[in-house]
């Protein structure tokens, strides 16, 4: 393993090398925590604080002490149950492009970690005026890159209350997705869509901090429909198991499932669409700060490309010019694939730094049992 942040020379192509960053993430440091002696009762201690804060929250609202708006506009909740990895962005897109097909007006509804504006301040993308990627977000950015050309409002805030109430006074909304939305209690929704991981579903996961489960298994029953996301990566007696498990949480949610499919090349130079073809048998290097950057090198594999470097950073990481230097020096004229998500991170000046060829690969949500089933709870 070698740190990005020390000096690095250059080693052989001939086989992949994973570079990182010095900085831990938050599952390095839980791991740490987990080996100490009194670590696993410390995390048990935590998760059980958080569960408690939890059944508070939940209280507060099932007792009528505060009470969820109702906006003037269908509300779709596009959520999980865990942390990272499930494909929310892809799937609040196709959402939208769904929405968008049957003659819908929408507007998405985003929280923007990780923004540096004030996260109340509501921050709005549209075709002809998009902000910079720091003001928003991310994912919003990456949300309105995968959209552009449908002029859909993305309305950035953490008060997303008022986001939805701007949307519907100046963009006339008829229907709002509420990305990760499953955890927002301040607005009724119409229908709560709920993503399980096929490849790390909450079958075997435990609350934060101690798993990576947002709220209890149990809390599946609120959802009206669950889409299983790749769906492709376990075997069919795992998914039929899995389904089983879903259905003992919550028996009248209606199940699909789904896979997450390379779209295209987006040439981050020339912002030319190009198809994914152009990647069979080449040699690649990787750049990603996603929660699964396994999951995306795969899909490069599966392609024909072939990976002889590899950077990772850790999820939403803000890429600095130097560690885009040490990589121009080191990927040695091959072609730099990144992520869509990763791309609206690319700090300025980084058209100057790198020489060669820079592409970011688009992924769509694809449907692959239960597309009735989808545009019916969408359409209500």
């Amino acid at each position: 393993m070698v740190e990005t942040k020390r000096k690095i020379k250059p080693e052989s192509p001939e086989e992949p090398h994973d570079h990182r960053t010095a900085t831990g993430t938050w599952e390095k440091r839980r791991e740490k925590i987990r080996g100490s002696a009194f670590g696993p009762a410390l995390l048990k201690i935590l998760s059980l604080i958080f569960w408690c804060a939890l059944l508070l929250r939940k209280a507060i609202y099932q007792l009528g002490l505060k009470k969820p708006l109702r906006l003037p506009a269908r509300v779709i909740s596009i959520g999980n149950l865990s942390v990272g990895g499930t494909g929310k962005t892809p799937a609040a897109i196709l959402a939208a492009e769904t929405l968008h097909l049957h003659g819908k007006s929408l507007a998405i509804l985003s929280r923007g970690y990780n923004r540096l504006r004030d996260a109340s301040e509501v921050v709005t993308l549209l075709d002809d005026n998009p902000p910079h990627w720091e003001e928003c977000g991310d994912e919003p950015w990456m949300m309105h890159q995968a959209l552009f050309g449908l002029n859909i409002p993305i309305l950035v805030s953490k008060n997303r209350v008022r986001a939805g109430q701007e949307a519907i006074t100046f963009y006339h909304s008829k229907a709002l997705i509420l990305d990760d939305g499953f955890q927002h209690w301040k607005i009724k929704r119409d229908l709560d869509i709920v993503l399980v991981n096929a490849a790390a579903p909450f079958t075997a996961d435990h609350l934060l901090p101690s798993g990576n489960l947002r709220e209890p298994a149990s809390s599946l029953k609120r959802a009206h429909l669950v889409v299983i996301t790749h769906a492709d990566l376990i075997s069919t007696e795992d998914l039929k198991v899995l389904r089983e498990k879903i259905e003992e949480k919550n028996s009248r949610a209606e199940i699909i499932e789904a896979v997450h499919a390379p779209d295209f090349l987006l040439d981050l130079k020339s912002q030319r669409r190009l198809d994914v073809s152009l990647l069979e048998g080449r040699r690649i290097v990787t750049l990603s700060g996603i929660a699964y950057p396994q999951l995306f090198e795969n899909q490069l594999k599966d392609l024909g490309a072939k990976i002889e470097q590899r950077w990772r950073y850790p999820d939403h990481h803000p890429y600095q010019i130097e560690e885009l230097k040490a990589l121009e020096t080191m990927r040695a004229g091959r072609a730099l694939i990144t992520t869509l998500k990763d791309a609206t991170r690319l700090p300025l000046g980084w058209k100057e730094t790198f020489s060669g060829e820079f592409y970011a690969l688009a992924i769509k949500l694809k449907i692959t049992q239960g597309q009735e089933i989808w545009e019916k709870a969408l359409l209500g």
